[in-house]
């Protein structure tokens, strides 16, 4: 692998899991891997989680990837809830995104997806997990695409923003898709909802990211838990 490819793999790791790595590379470069590291991660917390059974083996999993990734994902998922559901005009939408304090809907939109992920994992094979968390990362590709703006000057949103040419974007989705046909289903959702952020806030956030990414990995993981796979 090139050394700059290199690079952003492993700053890609360092944004998105507490792999305890030095800051390496230009975040530029990070969300493209995004999914790499997603599909990585979801091999970890199958593994470590496979010694359970049923309910406990999802929730196992669940915290696993709480664990690994500090928890941003969620807080993202949170903050952009209570924002949209506020239904603010978009200054004041992204001033509760920026509160720490986390809303009636941000609490309800972590209980249903920590739900919803725990009872749809505990089901799935290695290879789903895995590509539930892959496609889940490439939410926060598809958020990053070429043409995106950052809705602030500063924070990982504007260092990511438009950073992804969409031919990566194509490349994953038909990559992923020879899994599971309901990677197609996934990413059109996925970019309808970016497009009513993008509208509603004027670009995209880290918040919004990890929104995009546990919205994602949601839509997926209840996707291959109702519509076998073709190839695994």
């Amino acid at each position: 692998m090139p050394t700059s490819l290199a690079k952003g793999l492993l700053c890609a790791l360092t944004i998105l899991t507490v792999a305890p790595l030095r800051k390496v590379g230009d975040p530029k470069r990070a969300m493209v891997f995004a999914p790499v590291v997603g599909g990585l991660l979801g091999l970890v917390v199958a593994a470590l989680a496979w010694p359970f059974d049923g309910l406990l083996r999802g929730a196992v999993m669940v915290g696993l990837a709480l664990l690994l990734t500090r928890g941003m994902h969620v807080d993202g998922l949170a903050d952009t809830v209570d924002a949209l559901g506020s239904y603010k005009p978009r200054e004041q939408a992204l001033a509760i995104m920026r509160s720490p304090e986390v809303g009636p809907f941000g609490v309800a939109a972590i209980v249903v997806v920590l739900l919803i992920q725990a009872v749809t994992l505990a089901s799935l094979s290695f290879t789903q997990v895995a590509l539930a968390f892959a496609v889940g990362r490439l939410g926060a590709t598809i958020g990053c695409q070429r043409g995106v703006p950052s809705a602030h000057a500063s924070g990982l949103g504007a260092l990511v923003a438009g950073t992804v040419s969409p031919v990566w974007i194509i490349f994953y989705v038909v990559i992923f898709s020879v899994f599971n046909p309901i990677v197609l289903a996934v990413v059109a959702l996925v970019f309808l909802v970016r497009w009513h952020i993008v509208r509603r806030l004027g670009g995209i956030t880290g918040d919004v990211l990890g929104f995009l990414i546990e919205l994602s990995t949601t839509l997926c993981l209840i996707g291959l838990s109702r519509i076998p796979s073709p190839v695994f």
